[in-house]
């Protein structure tokens, strides 16, 4: 609880010093910012754009949004669309390899690109977690949470895909090698982008069935949490709770179900997604106000461990009280 206190302490150190450029005078009046996001239906994606788009707007900008609707190759072809309009910068949020070339068109036209959870050589900054943090982290909560032994499925559908991914599940898989009485079920799972939790639960249903109880320990979802909502309704369909469950980003909706009495979901690692693209949109006007940016800005994360963290978690992160 104490290592939460601090992280959380670290959270609001760092929203106080990302609201701090206010008083720096930063400006974006009379620039036009493209922002271009892979998708709003997921909770992380639809805050870290309301964070940039709003930011810009307060800052004096005016913003071309273009949303790709969850398709990477739509995301891509709408930074076309913010060439042709010759905006003054873009902030890329998310996305795969498939906007590198579009990244690399904007630049050659003097169009300084800005990315969120997305590292790319041609972009002046990415503002995003430190993922490598992020799956130490969780790896050392699910460890702790078996006490050091126990069977574990994984879905792990975009490690090779995402960057992003690939850190967090990297960093997780290389904390278990400590603990040589964990082992990793093959094959690994792969889940659905697309109504996530209602995929996760029906193939969690299908892994319960392979495993009889006693035979499995922990599910975790490697790179994100939506899949964990179904996970749990089928460990309560199958009445398995003593499957524990680990995941990524703790939204709401998860630290939700985090702090229900009994949930077999036990340990998190909540983003700040909207103060990310904020942070984002603040780089922009740093950049062109003549400062020099770091390739990353990091914005903090809360490791969010049992009911309790979770309950703390969602009061520090201005989603209300579960007390």
């Amino acid at each position: 609880m104490n290592a939460l206190k601090l992280a959380l302490g670290a959270a609001a150190t760092l929203l106080v010093a990302a609201e701090a450029p206010a008083q720096e005078e930063l400006s974006l009046e009379g620039r036009t910012i493209g922002v271009a996001v892979v998708g709003t239906q997921h909770f992380w994606d639809r805050e870290a754009f309301n964070g940039a788009v709003a930011t810009v707007g307060a800052l004096g900008g005016e913003v071309i949004a273009v949303d790709g609707g969850r398709d990477n190759q739509v995301h891509a072809d709408n930074h076309d669309i913010l060439l042709t309009r010759g905006v003054d910068a873009v902030i890329s949020i998310l996305g795969d390899a498939a906007v590198e070339p579009k990244f690399e068109a904007l630049s050659a036209a003097g169009i300084p690109v800005f990315t969120v959870d997305h590292p790319s050589p041609h972009a002046i900054n990415n503002t995003t977690s430190d993922n490598y943090y992020m799956g130490t982290t969780i790896g050392r909560y699910m460890a702790d949470a078996l006490g050091g032994e126990g069977r574990v499925a994984v879905f792990n559908a975009f490690e090779e895909a995402l960057r992003i991914c690939g850190i967090r599940t990297g960093l997780w898989k290389y904390v278990l090698q400590d603990y040589p009485n964990i082992e990793i079920i093959q094959p690994e799972l792969a889940e659905e982008f697309a109504n996530a939790p209602e995929d996760a639960r029906r193939q969690t249903l299908d892994l319960l069935s392979q495993y009889p109880e006693g035979t499995i320990d922990a599910i975790h979802v490697g790179c994100w949490d939506q899949p964990a909502i179904g996970i749990v309704q089928a460990l309560e369909e199958a009445g398995r709770t003593d499957v524990l469950v680990t995941a990524l980003d703790g939204g709401p909706d998860t630290l939700e179900i985090m702090a229900e009495e009994g949930s077999p979901f036990v340990a998190n690692v909540a983003q700040q997604p909207n103060l990310i693209g904020s942070t984002a949109a603040r780089n922009v006007a740093r950049y062109f106000a003549g400062e020099d940016l770091l390739p990353q800005t990091y914005v903090d994360v809360v490791p969010v461990y049992g009911r309790e963290g979770a309950m703390a978690a969602y009061e520090e992160l201005g989603y209300g009280s579960l007390r």
